[in-house]
């Protein structure tokens, strides 16, 4: 047996992050009646998601890292059919990205349908590193980059301390470049830091997820991950139930 946002997630249709989602918006039935989160289902068991039933057939996992283009979402599908980052990979297998950039940041994204390696990256013990390069307004000081390094207050919870480097500035346009290293992934964290010290993020792209990056990639080219790069991500962190 199994927990049931477990069976879903390694059913392919989504991250247990997101299955808990559907879960918690009664979305979710295990035959017939409504799922709750912590009920555990058996290979026998029917699940059924908004209507329609699950396959619970295991799919090839396919494992993708794409270098996301500005104007585009990080989702399967959306409500205002913008473009999504799954539209852009050439798959018969159905996947998920790994967390989310925002619609204008562009660089690494991992996809998948490997919920088990979706949980491991997105769970807070992993401590999985992300490194951005911002382009921000005005020149930032010593002063502010220390502040970010040793933790900011954002939505009223002070972040983690992290990495912060000035890769360069420009004092005609008024603004600077700054390497910033993070191993949170709280929603718009990185716009939201620079924001606490006063300074507008104009640009965001991220560099690097962990060890992986977007060399020999153009905007909106992807590759396969080798087995090798999957296993050394299955090794960042704690595994866990």
């Amino acid at each position: 047996m199994e927990r049931v946002q477990k069976a879903i997630s390694n059913a392919g249709y989504t991250s247990r992050r997101n299955a808990e989602k559907l879960i918690l918006e009664g979305l979710v039935y295990i035959n017939s009646k409504q799922a709750k989160l912590g009920d555990t289902v058996t290979n026998t068991d029917i699940i059924k998601i908004d209507g329609k039933i699950l396959d619970r057939t295991a799919p090839n996992k396919v494992y993708f890292l794409l270098n996301k283009p500005r104007g585009c979402v990080s989702t399967v599908k959306d409500e205002l059919n913008r473009k999504t980052v799954v539209e852009l990979i050439d798959t018969k297998e159905k996947n998920y990205p790994i967390g989310r950039l925002d619609y204008d940041t562009t660089g690494v994204l991992l996809l998948t349908n490997d919920g088990e390696l979706t949980n491991l990256l997105l769970h807070s013990k992993s401590n999985v590193e992300k490194t951005y390069l911002a382009k921000i307004k005005g020149i930032i000081t010593g002063t502010s980059i220390n502040k970010l390094k040793n933790g900011v207050v954002i939505d009223n919870q002070k972040t983690s301390k992290c990495k912060v480097k000035l890769k360069s500035y420009n004092k005609k346009n008024n603004t600077s470049m700054v390497l910033i290293t993070i191993h949170e992934g709280r929603n718009h964290q990185v716009k939201k830091m620079f924001e606490s010290v006063g300074h507008e993020v104009l640009k965001l792209t991220r560099l690097k997820f962990a060890f992986l990056d977007t060399n020999g990639l153009k905007s909106g080219e992807y590759r396969i991950l080798t087995p090798k790069e999957v296993k050394r991500l299955y090794n960042l962190g704690d595994k866990f139930e």
